[in-house]
């Protein structure tokens, strides 16, 4: 059998483009595959880790029912009942220009589970207890306080960074929270015949522990989004890996036949093909995930700031080596390669041992097979449509856009033959009638590789239309929201009372920014109050509004909530809604909130106040005329006293957001040109493929006068020819695209449904790339026809053919 195995592999050796091919279009596949599960597992690790530490997310959770914390009373009763829980005081808190988490715990209480390592030894507990206190943080958050605060200092390598550690009494003087706990940890071991929580205290709850975080649920939208290009990317480079391996079997089918007739039996040559492609598949497998690993670490310091940015997960920039997407990766090679290869496996399985080698053949395709891969695509396209119409959820948003893709992608080739045949009626000379006519037969070899293009400039269609779109969209939404010429943010509630007092002689308007957090239809969201001023009456950016919806929610009795709660059914207007407290309000109007993935509600100021005694009121937006912006700014450092990294003018805070903003569509963008690269690569691939094999077509046209370089300028009329017609056809298949990211999968995952502006000059430019892309791609290809030796071309007519 070695023999038979030396043989099969010679093949390489005579055909070394080809098997870099093979190798590379793996290779690429799984890299873009593999980049973006490091990216999305260094994540999910990072999330889990800081739920476990911050959240101590293994353990049982008390919370308050409306939301407005427990009370140290209703704590000394769960305790005198004997239940084993723990106090937890947390918010932000401002030290400097550094917003730092807060979480303060009793560490003579908390469960070991829910402990911090480097505060359990005893030594420790003076520090923490004693004095102004001791903040427990990582290495690169002291780095950044060692400046801001007078308070000590501790790394512990177990807290995420922008998060600290306290003693609970420390955190409740920080935030000001008056003795109110935000929730209590129940300790894993208790004592038997415990009466229920609900029953010794009917204003708390028992919260159940949870296999995934919050910020992991906010964010599994996002990390879906970069799995589903990855995963585009994968059936791109699958494409390559098909052409390549079809036309290899088909090149040894004498191979294989010499060897069938020298007494290799069929189960023995099958698999040691199969062994050959697994070989392969696994040494560019581990090709790929090298790959995957730079283009995940190239990527990953954006995609933390755009979940910092978008979600406020802290994710670290840096990546870490997991054995789960190593082996994900190489089941992908593997399993990839033997979905492109089965197929042709199946041909040499039903291969009759007479059979003749026909390369030609490889890349021929009846009219019936094109009518059959069109009448599957057209059934896509409907499938596409029913989802869209009766279905819901991200996943059926995303069975949309591969529905939609494929089937468009399968009717490329039967409506290019269509347009080919038809030019082929009309051309008028023999010449342009057989460029037509060999255009044509050159399809069905160039198929996949133009399936991949259109794949591809399609995405990028589509996903530059909705960038642009949202960027536009949210470019005035800022300018809506943002209507305050300067925001401050107060040291604590004596120096916000002063500001209150100090401001009305120095400004037009003082609009309070204060909130609260609370359980609203079952969602813990965020309560803002908002004055009675015309900067909301003129500028708010409201969906959808009863006319008299800003007196409602001045007089108390109304409510606004966002575009998501609306979107996914929570409210609707008209419908009154239970607040956080006890009371209701109306909701009256809905207005975008483009960026946040929660839900949330705006109430009159004073009916916040009203219910809300102790609501935090550190927070304010200034208006005065714009010219007069940086006087005051400066008036509040001087006279005041207020530190500048406290005061934001409009015009920085609004290039904070949209930096954040072109962050976000960074990694994205990145993904699209990755996949336009692999394209080009497929369609690299198979011209050169094609060029070794249809030296019999042109041979017969040199032989009647037609000189080299002029068949060399025919190719690369040709080439251009096809990616034009792709191109357009990119054009309407990146807009549906587009429409179903925009009003499906934008909704669906974020809930805000964006208005949609097309830009053609954005589609110039692309073509002008995969322009670029398609020369490239025929310049080898060309050059090899152009300086073929005549001697070459002569030898095609002694051959057998």
């Amino acid at each position: 059998m070695t023999f038979a195995l030396a043989a099969l592999l010679s093949h390489w050796r005579r055909k070394p483009l080809q098997l870099l091919t093979l190798v590379m279009g793996i290779a690429l596949a799984t890299a873009l595959w593999s980049g973006v599960q490091a990216i999305n597992a260094e994540a999910r690790a990072s999330y889990a880790r800081a739920a476990s530490v911050l959240e101590q997310g293994a353990l049982r959770q008390v919370v308050s029912r409306d939301g407005n914390g427990i009370s140290i009373q209703t704590y000394g009763k769960l305790r005198r009942a004997g239940w084993n829980v723990s106090p937890v005081i947390e918010g932000t808190y401002r030290f400097g220009n550094l917003r730092i988490k807060l979480i303060g715990i009793d560490p003579t209480s908390m469960p070991r589970e829910g402990q911090v390592a480097s505060i359990t030894d005893g030594s420790d507990f003076s520090d923490l207890l004693s004095g102004p206190g001791q903040l427990v943080v990582s290495a690169a958050t002291a780095e950044r306080l060692r400046s801001a605060t007078e308070m000590r200092l501790k790394v512990s390598e177990n807290v995420p960074d922008e998060a600290a550690f306290v003693d609970i009494s420390v955190a409740d003087r920080l935030l000001a929270a008056h003795g109110k706990i935000n929730r209590l940890v129940v300790a894993s071991e208790q004592r038997p015949g415990l009466k229920p929580i609900d029953q010794v205290a009917p204003e708390i709850t028992l919260r159940e522990t949870s296999d995934t975080s919050d910020v992991a649920r906010l964010t599994d939208s996002f990390h879906l989004n970069l799995t589903a290009f990855g995963f585009l990317s994968f059936i791109v480079g699958l494409f390559i890996v098909y052409s390549a391996t079809g036309l290899t079997f088909e090149q040894r089918r004498g191979t294989f036949r010499t060897l069938r007739s020298l007494g290799v039996s069929l189960p023995a040559l099958t698999a040691m093909l199969v062994i050959e492609l697994a070989a392969l598949a696994l040494i560019s497998g581990i090709l790929g995930i090298v790959l995957g690993y730079f283009i995940a670490s190239a990527l990953m310091p954006g995609v933390a700031t755009t979940l910092k940015g978008l979600y406020g997960a802290s994710v670290p920039g840096s990546l870490s080596v997991r054995p789960e997407w190593w082996v994900a990766g190489l089941a992908i090679a593997l399993g990839g390669t033997a979905i492109s290869s089965v197929q042709s496996l199946w041909r040499v399985w039903t291969l009759p041992i007479l059979a003749a080698a026909q390369p030609r053949e490889w890349a021929r395709a009846s009219a019936k097979t094109l009518a059959y891969q069109a009448s599957a695509g057209g059934a896509l396209l409907a499938l596409a449509v029913i989802l869209a119409i009766a279905g819901s959820g991200l996943l059926m948003g995303f069975g949309v856009l591969g529905a939609l893709l494929l089937g468009c992608a399968l009717m490329l080739p039967g409506l290019l033959a269509l347009s080919l045949a038809l030019a082929e009626r009309t051309s008028r000379t023999a010449l342009t009638q057989w460029f037509w006519a060999d255009t044509r037969l050159q399809l069905p070899g160039l198929s996949l590789a133009l399936m991949a293009l259109l794949l591809a400039l399609s995405a990028n269609i589509g996903v530059g239309t909705m960038v642009s779109s949202f960027r536009l969209t949210f470019l005035g939404w800022l300018d809506q929201r943002l209507a305050a010429e300067l925001y401050v943010t107060a040291k604590d509630e004596e120096e916000a009372k002063r500001l209150r007092e100090w401001l009305p002689q120095h400004s037009t308007a003082i609009l309070p920014i204060w909130s609260v957090e609370g359980d609203v239809l079952g969602e813990q969201l965020q309560v803002f109050g908002v004055a009675d001023d015309p900067t909301y009456r003129d500028n708010w950016p409201l969906v959808v509004a009863d006319k008299d919806a800003w007196d409602e929610v001045s007089s108390g009795k109304g409510a606004l909530i966002n575009e998501q709660m609306w979107r996914r059914g929570a409210a609707k207007p008209g419908q009154t809604i239970a607040m956080p407290g006890g009371w209701d309000a109306t909701v009256v109007g809905i207005y975008s909130d483009y960026g946040n993935p929660k839900g949330q509600v705006i109430i009159g100021i004073d009916a916040l106040v009203a219910h809300y005694p102790n609501v935090s009121k550190l927070r304010y937006g200034i208006r005065v005329p714009p010219e007069s912006a940086p006087k005051l700014k400066q008036q509040l450092v001087t006279q005041f006293g207020l530190p500048e990294t406290s005061i934001v003018d409009q015009n920085s805070l609004k290039a904070q957001s949209r930096a954040v903003f072109e962050q976000t569509f960074a990694v994205t963008g990145a993904l699209n040109v990755l996949t336009l690269a692999v394209a080009g690569f497929a369609m690299f691939s198979s011209l050169l493929t094609l060029s070794g094999i249809r030296l019999p077509q042109l041979a017969p046209v040199w032989a009647m006068g037609i000189r080299r370089r002029h068949l060399a300028l025919y190719e690369v009329a040709r080439t251009l020819a096809l990616w034009l017609a792709t191109y357009v056809a990119a054009i309407p298949v990146g807009l549906g695209l587009a429409w179903v990211l925009l009003a499906i999968v934008n909704v669906e995952a974020f809930g805000w449904r964006l208005p949609m502006t097309v830009f053609p000059l954005d589609w110039l430019w692309l073509g002008a790339v995969a322009l670029v892309a398609a020369i490239l791609s025929v310049l080898v290809p060309v050059r090899r026809l152009a300086t073929i030796n005549p001697a070459d071309l002569l030898r095609i007519f002694a051959n057998e053919r």
